[in-house]
């Protein structure tokens, strides 16, 4: 007997969150056309750099928000851009196409 026939013994009316799920909506708009990821220096410093996301900006925020905590670097979001600190075109690459968005790989 495992947990979830104790729990259904214990609590006959309580429906379990596995059995009553839905599709769920993705929370950021999806796009056709490929998001730009591209690899550049500045000040001798590397950086990746995500562009072409034509969706709301407050989904793009939340997006930069997301990847720079998945992969524990500093980053901002400015002019419709993502600048994240350091070479992680690969890794946020498979992060984005997970998320179901379309990737080019620019330079490099």
């Amino acid at each position: 007997m495992d947990l979830n026939d104790q729990l259904k013994n214990l609590f006959p009316d309580h429906v379990s969150s596995e059995e009553s799920s839905t599709p769920k909506k993705p929370d950021i708009w999806l796009q056709d056309d490929p998001i730009i990821c591209k690899y550049e220096k500045r000040k001798g410093k590397p950086i990746t750099i995500l562009e072409g996301y034509n969706g709301a900006d407050s989904d793009f925020k939340k997006l930069a928000k997301e990847l720079k905590t998945k992969l524990s670097v500093g980053g901002t979001f400015k002019d419709g851009r993502i600048i994240i600190q350091g070479d992680y075109r690969d890794r946020i690459m498979q992060l984005l196409q997970d998320k179901g968005f379309n990737v080019k790989r620019v330079g490099g």
